[in-house]
């Protein structure tokens, strides 16, 4: 199927759910993007800062880019006014590398915190036990801001994906409940191209689809 018969199917599926879509085009070539945008999407997300940067200037600018992949905090000054959405806020030192960089131009950084909810070593993310601290730190912030939360669930079964992605909606729904300064629970990005159908049932406002938009990655392409 082309990358507009798969977005069509898609679409089709997400109808009706207010869920956003958002094409994670990493590795991807810019017509492969471009293909996507004549379709009608215009949320893409990408890994890599690099690949990220290299892009933008290639495509459509009303184009809202997300960084889903771990920012380290050397690269942050690369993103700053050109990122709609970064989805992978995990620790208070990106935090306070973010809210220098923002500050420095006058910009705000619209952020997700990014939850290690399977407690994988081989994943980014902040263990639960550090998210408090960090919601204390985002509160004194004035340039970055919190939209919601992320997570990239291991990978299982049907019954355990719903579990995990269970479990993160009910720390989005708690925090939620609470008051915040520059903190609010509007986006839970969770669900990619095997388990988005899970995540939605499960709450997401927000899936990440690669492979089910463009096909399998071609990691010598880049």
């Amino acid at each position: 199927m082309s990358i507009e018969q798969n977005l069509n199917r898609i679409e089709e599926e997400l109808k009706d759910k207010n869920v956003t879509l958002v094409a994670v085009s990493k590795t991807k070539p810019i017509e492969d993007v471009q293909e996507a945008y004549d379709a009608g999407i215009r949320d893409f997300g990408e890994n890599k800062v690099q690949e990220l940067t290299n892009k933008i200037p290639n495509l459509p600018q009303d184009i809202r880019w997300h960084l889903i992949g771990h920012l380290q905090r050397n690269k942050v000054k690369y993103i700053v006014g050109k990122v709609y959405l970064i989805h992978s806020l995990d620790s208070i030192r990106l935090l306070n590398e973010l809210e220098k960089h923002y500050k420095d131009q006058k910009l705000i950084a619209n952020t997700l915190i990014q939850i290690n909810i399977g407690l994988e070593e081989s994943k980014t993310g902040l263990p639960l036990e550090e998210l408090e601290d960090l919601l204390n730190a985002c509160e004194n912030c004035t340039n970055v801001k919190v939209k919601g939360l992320m997570a990239v669930i291991p990978k299982g079964d049907e019954e355990s994906c719903k579990n995990y992605f269970r479990k993160l909606k009910d720390i989005f729904d708690g925090l939620k409940k609470r008051k915040f300064n520059n903190i609010s629970m509007n986006i839970l990005s969770m669900g990619m191209t095997h388990d988005y159908k899970i995540a939605i049932k499960e709450g997401a406002t927000l899936v990440r689809i690669g492979e089910g938009i463009f096909g399998k990655r071609n990691y010598n392409n880049k």
